[in-house]
């Protein structure tokens, strides 16, 4: 695993300089150098990780490497969620410059683009600003990004326990019949929150609908406390 080899690996590794032709200072973060042409990004993100999430997009999209770096950071994330233990690895205060260049090397192994430049820049310069904690959700403001740029739509389904394949296809095919879905592709993404008690949260674009058993049981106490 992973985590197994970055905590007992010693991680001692020789450091190494962050280098690209040109870097551009932005608020304290370092970015990559811009060419003439212009890439807009499809969509704004807000936050730190928006903010990174949206240089390695557009740093990405300027060297045509869009769909490369998409499956490393997909790759990152999905190692990211299944072992929780890294974003505390990733996220320690004590970590050295030896460390942190041991750790970059693992996650571009995990990535698989140990040859890939703008990766291995970009994960040099999280590691560098003391960020590193921040790469799960670089990772999926990036699929943001990638989704909004092939012209699709999240459809974040939130539910108590996790749900059959067979609700979550006629959830989608539901929404994707509805004016909600605004004649986009649907990218759906399921997520598990125990706190709802029962039902679901699904959202889509800038709408909520929550028919969780907690939302029901908030407005059943608000009107109690209301009419006491």
């Amino acid at each position: 695993m992973f985590s197994v080899r970055v905590a007992r690996a010693g991680l001692r590794a020789t450091a190494q300089q962050f280098s690209v032709p040109r870097t551009a200072a932005v608020n304290g973060l370092r970015t990559y150098a811009t060419p003439a042409q212009d890439v807009k990004p499809p969509v704004s993100l807000f936050g730190v990780d928006g903010t990174y999430a949206t240089a390695l997009y557009t740093a990405s999209a300027k060297s045509a490497n869009l769909d490369q770096t998409s499956k490393a950071l997909a790759s990152l994330g999905q190692t990211l969620k299944a072992d929780r233990k890294l974003i505390t690895i990733l996220s320690a205060p004590t970590l050295t410059v030896a460390d942190k260049q041991q750790i970059v090397q693992e996650l571009q192994k995990v990535a698989g683009a140990d040859k890939g430049d703008i990766l291995k820049n970009f994960l040099n310069t999280l590691a560098e600003n003391n960020r590193l904690g921040l790469l799960e959700g670089i990772c999926e403001k990036f699929s943001t990004l990638m989704g909004a740029h092939r012209g699709e739509i999240e459809l974040n389904i939130t539910s108590a326990q996790e749900l059959d394949t067979k609700t979550v296809n006629r959830l989608e095919k539901a929404v994707s019949k509805s004016e909600f879905s605004q004649g986009k592709k649907l990218k759906v993404v399921t997520k598990v929150d125990p706190e709802l008690v029962g039902g679901l949260v699904v959202e889509i674009g800038d709408r909520t609908i929550d028919l969780s058993v907690s939302s029901k049981i908030a407005k059943l106490n608000k009107a109690l406390t209301d009419a006491l």
